[in-house]
């Protein structure tokens, strides 16, 4: 009973001994609901072992169906963990964070005829989840904690006045006085974090038609607990929190990472704990990891949060042929220590943009990183800001540069992030981003990051081992099936080693390091070179060493040096 002990504390932290008949009920509910549970319980630290794959379900193969009918290639590829982006119920005028119905799926993403039955639409999407399962595919998803579409039943009726009982469900003042110091997030899209209904403003962080949730009402954190739990039931494994820096609003402060903020989500991951230990909560906190290492706790909040820095740091490093960068990020200067149970989530590329903002890279590295990588003045995303452009279009459609990227996220430290289609090369897609801009009258190009997979054109190229596409799947899919057999990569630590030149000099265009658990070593050489090049450790290779794609290192005949191709990369077992 430890776990009720603390959602009693954690509750007092926020209310004091306010609201103690509301709580006493939340408990009563949690407690039958685990009494009714009927899921298999969940591995211990699943997530550190997980290799995540990133899609939009009617992208990636038109709705729920669509993708059960794709889980032999996602089998295939080697991942064992989708993570799906927005697919609750949303008008879709923020790409579905904007949310509707928490309890509900999009209609057009379960292939259904409208008339179907709620048993029927919840059929398919169980199906699916019950099927990925049995391929031992986990499956989590985004939901919005901050904010809900203006089109939510509670915000309907908290318009109609203020004596509604859901007008406390959100944050309404008589002026725009409060808040002064939270920044506008949208620049150049919102002028205000307020915006009049009636007589009064209500408060946003994001859009106009996404008012924030008032988490000083104390329903409003128990039926956000509540969403949560009614997606566990059917099966979901984990949460991606979106927006949760921003749950809590105090005048006087940027309404960012406050301490009640934190209270909120160790109350969420307490309700989770106590139902469904090892459920992960992941953290969509767009800030410093000496920021994002917050919402890990003391191993009591998030279990996972992702390392944005990582990912432009990887391409400065390539840029420049010298993998210090990668090294400095993760020193303890940038990346603190995290508890034991927590975990970095890491990746190269995503569903927005190469993000340059400056909360992760100086102005320098921007101006470098974007004349290195935006080979084309229509992926410039805000005016340097980022680079909308897929994986292979930033390495010039280079298949052993593209490999060489995923080999260096791979065995780093964290839990990796496959964004769909970069495991084969998708480019860029004109098409759908002109069609999107028709459709939303908004010039984002984000839009050319995302497009439709062409399954039928897709499955010739893979057959052909010559194409573009089959190269790149052959390379990405080799590596992440050995990768998810391996523990040390995703639980062991890391220990930097030097490669020296032949005049005895640091060589820095190779990346090298072990992995290792106590049960466990892997030696682990990258050249981030154009250009071949020779290197040589302060350590003697043994006959008993294994290279994992039997492709053994080229050392001289002392066995001292050895030569990599540009972009090579090896992995040993020691």
């Amino acid at each position: 009973m430890e776990i009720i002990k603390k959602l009693k504390s954690l509750w007092k932290q926020l209310y004091g001994n306010a609201y103690e008949h509301e709580l006493s009920n939340f408990i009563h509910y949690i407690k039958n609901f685990k009494n009714n549970l009927n899921i298999s319980p969940q591995p211990s630290e699943w997530y550190k072992d997980a290799i995540v794959y990133s899609l939009y379900v009617d992208l990636f193969n038109e709705n729920f169906v669509g993708l059960r009918q794709r889980l032999d290639y996602i089998q295939k590829l080697g991942v064992n963990c989708l993570w799906l982006l927005p697919v609750l119920d949303s008008p879709m005028r923020d790409a579905g964070f904007d949310i509707r119905n928490y309890k509900k799926i999009r209609e057009e993403l379960l292939g259904l005829s409208p008339e179907a039955s709620e048993e029927e639409r919840m059929t398919v999407f169980k199906e699916f989840i019950e099927d990925a399962h049995q391929r031992n595919i986990r499956i989590i998803f985004d939901i919005a904690m901050n904010h809900t579409s203006e089109e939510h039943p509670w915000f309907v009726e908290a318009k109609k006045g203020k004596s509604n009982p859901f007008r406390d469900f959100y944050i309404w003042s008589a002026n725009t006085d409060l808040y002064k110091d939270a920044r506008i997030i949208f620049k150049g899209m919102e002028t205000s974090n307020w915006e009049p209904a009636d007589d009064e403003y209500f408060f946003h962080r994001f859009f106009s038609f996404q008012p924030d949730l008032n988490y000083r009402n104390p329903q409003v954190l128990i039926e956000m607990a509540k969403n949560l739990l009614f997606w566990l039931e059917k099966g979901v494994d984990g949460f991606r929190a979106d927006a949760i820096p921003y749950l809590w609003k105090e005048d006087g402060t940027n309404c960012e990472n406050l301490p009640q903020t934190h209270t909120i989500v160790k109350f969420f991951r307490a309700t989770l704990d106590f139902v469904q230990p090892h459920t992960l909560l992941l953290a969509e906190a767009c800030q410093k990891p000496i920021e994002v290492v917050k919402y890990f706790g003391d191993g009591d909040e998030c279990n996972a949060g992702y390392h944005f820095p990582l990912m432009p740091q990887i391409y400065k490093a390539l840029a420049l042929e010298n993998g210090e960068p990668i090294l400095y990020t993760l020193s303890k200067q940038v990346t603190p220590e995290i508890p034991d149970n927590a975990q970095w989530f890491t990746f190269l590329r995503c569903h927005d943009e190469l993000s340059l903002e400056l909360v992760y890279v100086t102005e320098q590295d921007r101006a470098l990183i974007h004349q290195n990588y935006c080979h084309d003045s229509q992926w410039d995303f805000r005016k340097g800001e980022g680079i909308s452009a897929r994986l292979a279009e930033l390495m010039k459609r280079n298949p052993d540069k593209i490999a060489l990227t995923y080999s260096i996220m791979l065995t780093l430290p964290g839990t990796p992030i496959i964004y769909y289609g970069d495991e084969y090369g998708k480019l860029n897609d004109q098409a759908y981003y002109e069609e999107q801009i028709r459709k939303t009258k908004k010039d984002d190009t984000r839009f050319l990051v995302r497009g439709k997979i062409d399954w039928e054109t897709l499955e010739n190229d893979l057959e052909n081992p010559n194409s573009f596409a089959s190269q790149v799947f052959h390379k990405i899919s080799k590596m992440v099936n050995i990768r998810k057999d391996i523990k040390a990569l995703g639980r062991g630590q890391i220990e930097w080693l030097e490669a020296l030149k032949p005049d005895g000099t640091k060589n820095n265009a190779l990346l090298v390091y072990i992995r290792k658990t106590n049960e466990e070593r892997f030696l682990i050489i990258q050249n981030l070179s154009s250009s071949k090049q020779e290197g040589r450790l302060a350590l003697q290779p043994s006959s008993t060493w294994k290279e994992l794609f039997d492709n053994p290192l080229d050392f001289d005949q002392n066995l001292q040096t050895f030569t990599l191709k540009p972009f090579e990369y090896v992995w040993i077992r020691m």
